[in-house]
């Protein structure tokens, strides 16, 4: 039985399609995913949605969706996964002991947990693939023909070491983490062997676009429109999804014209760019240098991230000028949960280490932190300048060489991770990407701009005649 049969089929997945004419645009894509038939209308929406000519005729090992929020990606990636983890076999290509996996990964919990709750209520309510699941753990499915379902989150570290038969990317263009700088590539090319020793193994990356940079946009700019490549299929959020109303599309375009034509109108953003690239930082990078202690006759300065100890870190930099160039000498980071009055003590404990009696800090986050700082002896000294403006003045100290940071990952992702915006008015802005943290990155930003020594200016006198 194929997908679309299946999909039709009452005691199987049609109780999921009550509107079948909403998903015209769906079974068109999984008609082309998996090679299949083509009537004259699945025909037209293929070539508008590809750019091609020519409809598979077998199924694709590899396929790129760009798609508009709330068109319906999580559920297909659910539905996808469950097709071909029980209407397949993969026993002949598995060693004894070994479980074929169909993994998806999702950008977040949340979002894995959206999927989950999917894949749960097929196997549940469908009688077929009930009987065939063996065990159902909080983020897995083992099924009697030694196939595992299971959804995670985007990490390289946890993707190695499985044998894939197939592997669904959701919303990949918002992946966020702290183990790479590139995390959609990272992932990527950790499950790519993972996928060798299964001949019918597929790929399958969906999201709705963001900037012009990463596996995404890279996929698109090279597959699109090109018939006998990977598949790649660009849709709006309503041509997948018309139950969507248009009134919810045209707010969200009044409100930001950018930022909608992406979420909805599947167009990457051309308001968007990095801010510096990953081998600039690097070679700012002090190698397996990872704190510098206190040294008698140097004066050290401070910056502060605080945070309130529910979602953000709480982070502190501290650094030092030599010469013309900025030094990063300690870093402190503690991620949620914590008590904000612990940290901000340990915070203290370091400061005293570098004889530091003032801190500086950012305004938002009220009078607590000056409160708490100041019972510990140390003044809290309000920042001049906001977020962006510490970013935008650090990129001249990476760009030439003249800041010195520690051997940080986590660092030196964060500052990787950091987009360059440009609204409607012009007015420019840096900050970290959807999803993404850059507590660390603020604090060091700080600090290095506190760190700079202000040039002499030298006014002359006034001409006299």
């Amino acid at each position: 039985m194929n997908i679309l049969e299946a999909c039709r089929h009452r005691e199987i997945f049609a109780p999921w399609f009550r509107k079948p004419e909403t998903y015209r645009a769906w079974f068109a894509f999984l008609a082309a995913m998996f090679g299949l038939p083509m009537d004259e209308e699945q025909l037209e929406l293929y070539r508008k949605h590809t750019g091609r000519s020519e409809a598979p005729t077998e199924p694709q090992r590899e396929a790129w969706m760009v798609i508009g929020r709330r068109g319906g990606k999580s559920f297909h990636m659910a539905l996808i996964a469950v097709y071909l983890a029980a209407f397949f076999d993969y026993r002949e290509y598995l060693a004894p002991g070994e479980r074929a996996t169909v993994l998806v990964i999702a950008t977040d919990r949340r979002q894995a947990r959206v999927i989950l709750r999917y894949v749960r209520a097929m196997l549940d309510n469908i009688g077929a693939l009930k009987d065939m699941v063996d065990r159902d753990t909080a983020d897995s499915f083992d099924l009697n023909n030694l196939t595992t379902i299971e959804v995670g989150t985007a990490s390289f570290r946890s993707t190695r070491g499985y044998t894939y038969a197939a592997v669904l990317c959701d919303e990949l263009a918002f992946w966020r983490t702290d183990d790479a700088a590139e995390p959609d590539y990272a992932i990527l090319d950790a499950i790519r062997p993972g996928m060798a020793s299964i001949p019918t193994s597929m790929l399958l990356c969906a999201s709705s676009p963001h900037a012009r940079r990463g596996a995404l946009w890279d996929a698109f700019k090279r597959y699109w429109g090109k018939d006998g490549q990977p598949l790649v299929w660009k849709a709006a959020t309503r041509e997948m999804n018309p139950t969507i109303p248009q009134s919810v599309v045209d707010r969200a375009l009044e409100r930001d014209q950018a930022s909608a034509m992406a979420e909805y109108g599947a167009e990457f953003r051309a308001d968007i760019e990095d801010f510096v690239n990953i081998e600039v930082v690097q070679a700012c990078v002090s190698s397996k240098v990872f704190e510098r202690p206190p040294v008698s006759n140097i004066r050290y300065r401070a910056f502060v991230d605080p945070s309130g100890g529910s979602n953000d870190s709480m982070t502190l930099a501290i650094g030092h000028n030599e010469k013309d160039r900025s030094i990063l000498d300690c870093v402190r980071e503690r991620k949620p949960p914590f008590s904000p009055e612990s940290v901000v003590a340990e915070f203290a404990d370091t400061l005293k280490r570098y004889r530091i009696s003032e801190v500086e800090g950012d305004r938002y986050a009220g009078e607590w932190p000056r409160e708490q700082f100041r019972k510990k002896g140390i003044a809290y000294k309000l920042s001049e300048k906001p977020r962006s403006d510490l970013y935008r003045d650090l990129l001249p100290m990476l760009n030439s060489g003249t800041a010195d940071l520690l051997d940080s990952d986590r660092l030196v992702n964060q500052i990787v991770g950091l987009e360059r915006r440009v609204s409607r008015g012009g007015k420019e802005s840096i900050d970290h990407a959807p999803g993404g943290h850059d507590d660390l990155a603020n604090a060091v930003a700080g600090v290095l701009n506190a760190t700079v020594k202000p040039r002499n200016v030298v006014i002359s006198e006034p001409l006299r005649i």
